[in-house]
């Protein structure tokens, strides 16, 4: 048997077609199109042939079980076929019909026949059901009951696979004409047995795949994807992912402020960054990304440049890239004026670079422009280019220009594309000639840098030791409606003891104790009513009080507010205030905000989103790329923050959750006030929501056994 457990299924040698109707046949005819040099054997009750093709009246008569299925009937029928495709040893099989678990119903007819449909595979992998099958450009070897738009592939060439959850997007990606080849197309239907990371892993070990190409709308397994992303690395193919889902009302809202930023998308956002998957945000991005890692493979950093002929041209690339983590940086004195002797004083060496029209069409001064300035060292050098229409225009010229392009790049060892800036402009004829000569055509600028942002951050991760796996396994993801809120007092108390930076306090219970705890604390102190959430919008924090009497005073105005008062130590020295939060993911587990803190955290929306466990390396990372940073680095003279100490309390909470994994539900940290340089980061408000303790589980083999 083949390690790959979908290797007859992806590379069949004998394909059967069961059905009738306008489908089921349509797989027989785009089969012969595409030239499969395999068996094909359509099966039918009642027909002899189909488009010339020998008809078997029933599975039985087949000449041997078939490496690939297409099951082209209704439902009731498709579990009876799987169930014989099982027994007489069959590769695999793509089941067409719907009207199973994706109808929609929990319980029911769907999920009853869905259950029915995996017992009787067993074994044989099924695609689907609800589900148009899959395309084998490599091999010509066609399950799909429709037209589609691709080529097969030539002899010696590689292509990227897609798999996508939608067939008619799979449709309508088979028809891109921007020069991407493809090895595979393929749909994941409503993955009732196998799941897209599994499909994903059975693709990219075949060597004429070079990238992988991937449409989510949700994951099947945490740790399938894991193993897909260190496989991906390990045969060096990247992975490009277009995940919907952005919404965040698609997740129920919680008590606290953490659970307003991770919405929905912000554990699926930091699972894929930490896999190393680059996510775009389109299916123009994602062809795009593909074409860039096809040809180029990741890019070892963010370093741009870009040449055109106008003014316009390089303004506009310029302001695309504003806001990206990919840019143009400027020239060297060195570099600028080897550009300026090479192009003559009437032109502005610069990146993007404006060489206007003084050399177009003469091919040795073109060739000696671009060589000098891809000599930057930059990690993708852009020629924009947009080629005139074929139908009323002549495209002489762009030859010239193109090929000085290559040469340049040749001549220097350079990553280079060709860039339109409209679709249209770049035809698929020459998208494909610029890949045959090592040069990536790129459609859109929007979609170039995204796509150059994509391969950078592939690079980037690439670069760094692979992740430890997600703590995901073994958590229950329900949410419990018998979880209790401890008051402040009670979640720091918690905290202190597992040695987490909290600040000294009291609980007290009447105003004179209040004075009492404050005086033994010493001042200043800080006065909260205990039992009241979002204290500042309800002016339940009194901050900075300095005498007895000053508390004696807000305590009498807050002591009937709550359930008790706590007082607590000030903290003095503050740079800046963070929250740091941890929510129950159904999917990954724990998963941990960090953002700009205090009382508008919702309003800033700064904030990034980490899955546990989380390195220190993780999280200075995660801290560095809020808008906030800066003031924690001494924004304009002011006093540089004691990010060392932000960084042990953040790690230091993230192991807090892990050991108490079965019971936090919530855990918001706002403000985690961060001080000075050798002052420290203390825990100034805490909310803890828990659950009920799990209970035991009796089976322990069952218990070790991790979920996906």
């Amino acid at each position: 048997m083949s390690v790959n457990p979908l290797e007859r299924l992806l590379r069949p040698k004998s394909i059967a077609v069961i059905g009738g109707g306008a489908y089921a046949p349509n797989v027989v005819v785009q089969s012969l199109k595409m030239g499969f040099a395999g068996e094909v054997w359509p099966v039918h009750p009642r027909r002899t042939g189909i488009e010339g093709v020998r008809a078997y009246a029933s599975l039985a008569e087949l000449p041997g079980a078939p490496d690939a299925v297409f099951i082209g009937v209704n439902r009731f029928a498709t579990i009876g076929i799987v169930r014989e495709l099982a027994a007489m040893g069959a590769g695999g099989a793509i089941c067409f019909a719907s009207g199973f678990l994706e109808a929609g119903e929990d319980e029911g007819e769907g999920a009853r026949l869905q259950r029915e449909l995996i017992a009787a595979a067993g074994d044989m992998p099924v695609i689907g059901p609800n589900c148009y099958g899959l395309i084998n450009y490599a091999d010509g070897a066609l399950l799909w009951p429709d037209q589609h738009g691709g080529r097969r592939l030539k002899p010696g060439e590689r292509g990227a696979a897609i798999i996508t959850q939608s067939s008619n997007i799979a449709i309508n990606l088979s028809m891109q004409q921007r020069g991407l080849p493809v090895a595979y197309l393929m749909t994941a239907g409503n993955q009732a047995q196998t799941g897209l990371s599994d499909m994903a892993l059975g693709l990219i070990e075949d060597e004429r795949v070079s990238c992988l190409g991937l449409h989510i709308e949700g994951f099947d397994s945490v740790s399938g994807f894991e193993r897909l992303a260190a496989r991906a690395r390990e045969l060096a193919k990247p992975i490009i992912a277009m995940k919907v889902g952005r919404s965040e009302q698609a997740r129920a809202a919680t008590i606290s402020h953490t659970a307003s930023l991770a919405g929905s998308d912000a554990g699926s956002e930091a699972f894929l960054r930490r896999l190393g998957i680059a996510r775009v945000g389109s299916i123009p991005s994602l062809l795009e990304a593909l074409k860039l890692v096809h040809v180029h493979g990741p890019l070892p950093g963010r370093r741009l440049s870009s040449m055109s002929c106008s003014g316009g041209e390089a303004s506009v690339i310029a302001d695309a890239a504003v806001g990206r983590g990919v840019g143009f940086p400027a020239l060297s004195a060195g570099h600028r004026q080897r550009v300026r002797d090479v192009l003559g004083p009437l032109v502005a060496p610069a990146n993007p670079l404006d060489y206007h029209t003084f050399i177009w069409n003469d091919g040795p001064a073109m060739q000696a422009a671009f060589g000098i300035f891809v000599q930057g060292g930059f990690d993708l050098d852009m020629l924009v280019l947009d080629y005139p229409r074929a139908d009323r225009c002549s495209d002489a010229d762009w030859a010239t220009a193109s090929a000085a392009f290559e040469a340049a790049l040749k001549a220097n060892d350079a990553r280079g594309a060709i860039v339109a800036t409209m679709p249209e402009n770049l035809p698929e004829h020459h998208a494909e000639q610029l890949i045959e000569r090592g040069i990536v055509p790129l459609h859109g600028i929007a979609e170039a840098l995204e796509a150059a942002e994509a391969a950078a951050f592939i690079g980037e991760a690439w670069a760094k030791p692979a992740p430890e796996k997600v703590f995901a396994a073994g958590v229950d993801g329900t949410r419990h409606a018998q979880a209790t809120v401890p008051d402040e007092a009670e979640a720091k108390s918690r905290l202190a003891a597992a040695g987490l930076p909290v600040p000294a306090g009291l609980r007290a219970s009447a105003v004179e104790e209040a004075v009492a705890a404050a005086e033994r604390l010493g001042f200043p102190v800080a006065l909260k009513a205990l039992g009241v959430g979002h204290k500042s919008e309800l002016d339940a924090v009194k901050l900075n009080l300095k005498s007895g009497e000053e508390v004696r005073a807000q305590a009498e105005k807050l002591v009937v507010t709550g359930q008790g008062l706590y007082v607590e130590r000030m903290v003095s020295g503050a740079v800046a205030e963070l929250i740091v939060g941890v929510t129950r993911d159904p999917v990954f587990g724990p998963v941990m905000t960090l953002g700009s803190g205090g009382v508008l955290v919702e309003l800033l929306r700064d904030s990034t989103t980490l899955l546990l466990p989380a390195t220190p390396a993780e999280i200075e990372a995660g801290l560095r790329s809020l808008r906030l940073f800066p003031l924690l680095d001494g924004y304009r003279g002011r006093a540089k923050a004691d990010l060392g100490a932000a960084v042990d309390a953040i790690h230091a909470l993230a192991g807090y959750v892990l050991d108490h994994a079965q019971e936090i539900e919530e855990l918001d940290i706002n403000p985690l006030i961060v001080c000075e340089q050798g002052r420290g980061a203390w825990i100034a408000d805490a909310l803890l929501v828990v659950r009920p303790a799990p209970v035991a589980v009796p089976d322990k083999e069952e218990a070790l056994c991790p979920m996906s």
